[in-house]
């Protein structure tokens, strides 16, 4: 299980940790983004600062409509206890963990300040 909470902002923050180039796990709140059909998004200064491998450009369709066109890089995070290497998306924007990390779990998120985020495997009790 992976547990995290709601801060002031009502935004559910999931702590992760992000293997940086030199093998030390780097930790980052990120938020809860069911609107975010990708895996992990982090801003421009932190994936300097990891030193994350650029893989490719993506493009996607905001919310509003318009297309946007980005970088993606590759990660390992360490994702319920086992690490996994992922894709990045590059975003002007807080870190946001996207549905894609999330298949295979369920989420419950207690709505208040201070409200416990869980994430549970599917099947598992």
């Amino acid at each position: 299980m992976i547990t995290g909470f709601v801060n002031v902002e009502f935004e559910p923050i999931l702590p992760l940790s992000i293997r940086r180039a030199d093998g030390k796990d780097f930790t980052q709140d990120a938020i809860v983004d069911t609107g975010f059909n990708g895996w992990l998004s982090l801003p421009r200064d932190l994936i300097t600062q990891l030193n994350l491998t650029w893989k490719r450009r993506g493009r996607a369709i905001l919310g509003d409509g318009s297309e946007c066109v980005f970088d993606v890089y590759e990660a390992v995070v360490i994702w319920d206890g086992t690490p996994i290497t992922i894709p990045v998306d590059e975003a002007d924007s807080k870190p946001l963990v996207g549905m894609s990390l999330m298949e295979g779990y369920q989420l419950t998120i207690q709505v208040f300040e201070g409200g416990q985020v869980e994430l549970r495997k599917v099947g598992t009790v």
